[in-house]
């Protein structure tokens, strides 16, 4: 992939998010999660079969999602080099979710600054996981703050570290692993063994990229601000509580919003009416407010920002 074919890709990601009228990869991959999760079911019926299964799929979807993008481009490429860069800019636009985010951000912060709980409730509920029928202001705030912090990490910044390494194909095999660990890498008792491959590979996966989030998050809280010891701040946090969280990746992004805003992060949560205690991130010294959460924003278009110039930094290197 060119350096301006991946500007590209971007700028069709902040132009056009991801519309519903759109057929997008990542929707097509779920559904064949969906259906192979509810066939092999039928016929594995111990853990070991689960586990042997799951690792199939696990290997088996990025695997497909890397040979279809790599011949979708090389057909596209027969009929004219021009056509073939545009379906791999079309292919990559798809692994880019920045837009998508920001636009499902914003009815949580509307909501708030309107006084419209019940509202911001159901906003908060589609982009988390967590129970959110009762959360109350600040818990809201923090839920949409943890969840910018992380799906920079894994919605822009990752895409765009694969898509310089690999272009498309290896962005949207990226987009396959990061499916699959979203729909089956739960610890829970459906998905303890059949999951275990998928979450193990999103791990492996999302190191590099939520560690490069952790700095441009901190990077981008002192250019958002012209306040630079935010950035100190933020790093601090970042490397002292970082490696806090349950997942070995999602602590980074948040250890470094969290020093960044000046606010704690994590605690406890609540999933199907049952707790879960996570670890404290950062410091309790100010309180959440809906204004986190702008600020948050900024600081995450700010650090995608970072994250395609040094894309681009490294595709002219190599």
């Amino acid at each position: 992939m060119t350096g301006g074919e991946l500007v590209l890709a971007a700028a069709l990601d902040v132009v056009a998010g991801d519309p519903c009228w759109l057929p997008h990869p990542v929707r097509g991959m779920g559904m064949l999660i969906a259906w192979y999760d509810h066939r092999v079911r039928t016929f594995c019926r111990s853990d070991q079969a689960l586990q042997i299964a799951g690792a199939c799929l696990a290997l088996g979807l990025p695997a497909v999602a890397y040979a279809a993008a790599t011949w979708l481009i090389a057909q596209a490429a027969t009929l004219s080099p021009l056509f073939g860069q545009l379906v791999s800019i079309g292919l990559a636009y798809t692994s880019l979710a920045g837009r998508d985010l920001f636009d499902h951000v914003q009815p949580v912060s509307r909501a708030l600054q309107e006084g419209n709980l019940a509202a911001a409730r159901e906003a908060v509920a589609r982009i988390v996981g967590r129970d959110s029928s009762a959360l109350e202001e600040p818990e809201i705030v923090r839920a949409t703050v943890e969840t910018i912090a992380e799906s920079t990490a894994d919605g822009i910044i990752a895409p765009l570290v694969y898509l310089s390494l690999g272009g498309a194909p290896l962005a949207l095999a990226y987009k396959a692993v990061n499916t699959l660990d979203s729909m089956v890498g739960h610890r829970d008792e459906r998905y303890e063994h059949f999951g275990w491959a998928s979450a193990r590979l999103d791990d492996v996966m999302n190191w590099v990229p939520a560690r490069l989030t952790g700095g441009f998050i901190a990077l981008a809280s002192g250019l958002a601000t012209a306040q630079w010891h935010r950035v100190q701040d933020s790093w601090y946090i970042l490397h002292r509580d970082g490696d806090k969280h349950a997942s070995p990746n999602s602590g980074m992004p948040e250890a470094a919003m969290a020093g960044a805003l000046g606010v704690q992060l994590g605690g406890r949560n609540y999933y199907d009416g049952v707790a879960h205690e996570g670890e404290l991130i950062g410091d309790a010294g100010t309180a959440l407010t809906p204004g986190h959460i702008d600020q948050a924003t900024r600081i995450m278009v700010i650090a995608a920002g970072l994250g395609l110039f040094f894309a681009l930094l490294s595709l002219w290197v190599s």
